[in-house]
C-alpha cells in the first residue's frame, strides 16, 4: 500500500513501487523547485568500469522514448525555469525549478525518462556524450594547474579496489572501453523509482503533489534487481605519512594534506567539520590569520583552506590545501601548515569555537535558503539518512560539541601516522593568464561533476552543509 504521512513542515510518502516523495513549502511562492536522488555514484562503479554514474548523467539529457534530444532543457528554459544535473560519490542528482503552474510539465519529463530512457539510447548517442565527457576530463582535471589534485588524493586516502578510490569522472581508458550494452544494464540496475528520492517544495498542498507524483510516477516498474555497491568499509588510520610530489607547469608551489575521519553523518565527522572550520575557514580562521596574514607565506584563499570530503558510507577526510606566495618554498610553506594542525591538539579557545560553530550554521541556513536548495538539502538527508527532517535541524549536531572534544580528536586522527601529503612544484613557467586563472580560483578539489549547462562543483558533495 502506499504510506502517507504528513507532519510539521514535511509531507512524506512512499508510492507502492519505492519511490519515496518528500514534500516542503517554500519560502517564496509561484515556484515549484523539483529534486531527485537517485542512489547511485561513483561509489557503485567497479574497476575498469569508472566513470559510469556521471556518464550516465549526461545521457540523461540526451532523448527518451518521448521526448528528442535537447527537449527536456528546452521545455523548462521556455517557461524561465532553471535546470540541471550533477553526480557525486553517493548520489546522482537532477533538478529544475520552474513556475509553479508547469510542476507538471517537470515531472511528467523526469517520469519519461525514468521509464523510457533506454527507448532514446543508442551508439550514436553514447559516443557523443563520451566525447563531451572526455573533453571535460581535459578542460577540468588534465590541462589545469592542480587539475588532478583530488584524484591523487583518493589514491592516497583508499586503497586500491576501494569504491572511492577513484573519481567521479572516471578515467580515459575506461570511458574508452564504454559500450551500449552495459550503458543499458547500468540504467536497468540503477535507474528505478525504488532507488529514488523526489523532492517537490512549493505552495502547493501536499496531497496536490503526492497525487500527482503517483499520476506521472506510479505506473514505473521497480527494479528486477538491486545493484548493490562493492564493500566500502575501512578501519584504522591511512598508514602514513604517505605521500606524491608532482611537478609540473604550475604557477607556485602547493601543499594538499589529508587525514582520515569518520563518515558523514557520524559524531566524528561533526567534531572534525568544527576542527577544521577552526583551522582553515573564513578570514577568521588560525591558517588564514597566521599563514595569509602574519607570516605572508600562502596566497589569500579567502579563508577556505580547511574542509571535509563528506563520504557518508566510508571514513571521509579532512583536507588542507594552500598555495605558496612567491619564493615561499612548498618545504616551508608544508612545515607551518603541520605547526598549525598540530596546534589543535594542543587547546582551542571557546571564542573560536563559537566562530567556528557560526561560520557553519551560516552555511547551511545558506544552502536551505532557496527552494532550489531546499529541495536538494532534504533530497540529501531523505536519501542518506532516512530523515529529511534533518535539513532543519542539523545545526543542532554541533550545539554541544566543546573545545576538549575537539582537542581529543585532534590528538587522535591528525597524526603523521593518518595523514597524506600531495605536493606540487613548479617545472615550466605558466602563462600569465593561467596563473591569473589559478589565483581566484585556488585549488579546486570540487569531485562533483555536472552536465555542460553549468552545475558548479561541490567540495564536500554534501547538499547537508558539510561542504
Amino acid at each position: 500500500m502506499t504510506s502517507i504521512g504528513v507532519a510539521g513542515r514535511i509531507g512524506q510518502f512512499t508510492l507502492e513501487n519505492g519511490l519515496r516523495l518528500v514534500t516542503a513549502p517554500a519560502a517564496t511562492g509561484q515556484v515549484a523547485a523539483v529534486n531527485l536522488w537517485y542512489g547511485v555514484g561513483s561509489r557503485h562503479e567497479v574497476p575498469g568500469r569508472t566513470g559510469f554514474a556521471h556518464l550516465f548523467e549526461h545521457l540523461m539529457f540526451q532523448g527518451s522514448g518521448n521526448v528528442a534530444k535537447g527537449e527536456h532543457f528546452e521545455a523548462v528554459e521556455r517557461l524561465g525555469g532553471d535546470i540541471n544535473a550533477s553526480t557525486s560519490t553517493d548520489r546522482t542528482n537532477y533538478f529544475e525549478t520552474v513556475p509553479e503552474h508547469a510542476l507538471d510539465l517537470a515531472l511528467w519529463l523526469e517520469a519519461d525518462r525514468l521509464a523510457t530512457l533506454r527507448d532514446g539510447m543508442s551508439q550514436e548517442v553514447l559516443d557523443n556524450q563520451r566525447d563531451v565527457v572526455k573533453n571535460e576530463r581535459r578542460q577540468r582535471y588534465d590541462n589545469v594547474p592542480y587539475g588532478t589534485a583530488l584524484e591523487r588524493i583518493l589514491r592516497l586516502a583508499y586503497p586500491e579496489g576501494h569504491p572511492y578510490h577513484h573519481p567521479t569522472i572516471g578515467s580515459m581508458a575506461d570511458l574508452d572501453a564504454a559500450d551500449l550494452d552495459y550503458v543499458l544494464s547500468f540504467h536497468r540496475r540503477h535507474y528505478g523509482p525504488d532507488n529514488l528520492v523526489l523532492t517537490v517544495v512549493s505552495d502547493l498542498d501536499p496531497e496536490d503533489v503526492h497525487e500527482r507524483v503517483r499520476r506521472y510516477f506510479g505506473g514505473i516498474a521497480p527494479r528486477g534487481t538491486v545493484a548493490e555497491a562493492p564493500e566500502a568499509a575501512l578501519d584504522g588510520p591511512i598508514g602514513g605519512p604517505v605521500g606524491e610530489t608532482v611537478v609540473e607547469t604550475v604557477p607556485a608551489p602547493a601543499v594538499f594534506l589529508g587525514f582520515r575521519v569518520g563518515p558523514y553523518g557520524s559524531r566524528e565527522f561533526d567534531i572534525m567539520h568544527l576542527a577544521a572550520a577552526v583551522l582553515g575557514q573564513g578570514q577568521g580562521s588560525r591558517l588564514y590569520q597566521r599563514l595569509v596574514v602574519e607570516r605572508g607565506l600562502a596566497a589569500d584563499d579567502g579563508g577556505g583552506a580547511a574542509d571535509l570530503l563528506a563520504f557518508r558510507y566510508t571514513p571521509s577526510l579532512v583536507l588542507v590545501s594552500m598555495i605558496a606566495r612567491e619564493n615561499v618554498s612548498g618545504d616551508e610553506l608544508e612545515a607551518a601548515i603541520l605547526e598549525e594542525i598540530a596546534g589543535l591538539a594542543e587547546g582551542v579557545g571557546e571564542e573560536e569555537l563559537e566562530r567556528a560553530r557560526a561560520v557553519l550554521e551560516r552555511d547551511h541556513l545558506q544552502s536551505i535558503s532557496t527552494p532550489s536548495g531546499l529541495a536538494d538539502t532534504l533530497s540529501s538527508c531523505a536519501q542518506l539518512f532516512g530523515d529529511p527532517e534533518l535539513a532543519y535541524t542539523w545545526p543542532q549536531r554541533w550545539a554541544d560539541i566543546t573545545t576538549d572534544d575537539i582537542v581529543t580528536h585532534a590528538k587522535r586522527l591528525l597524526t603523521a601516522e593518518n595523514r597524506l601529503v600531495l605536493r606540487f612544484e613548479p617545472g615550466a613557467q605558466p602563462s600569465a593568464e593561467a596563473a591569473a586563472e589559478v589565483a581566484e580560483s585556488g585549488t579546486g578539489l570540487g569531485d562533483e561533476t555536472g552536465v555542460e549547462h553549468g552545475a558548479a562543483d561541490g567540495a564536500a558533495g554534501d547538499p547537508a552543509g558539510a561542504s
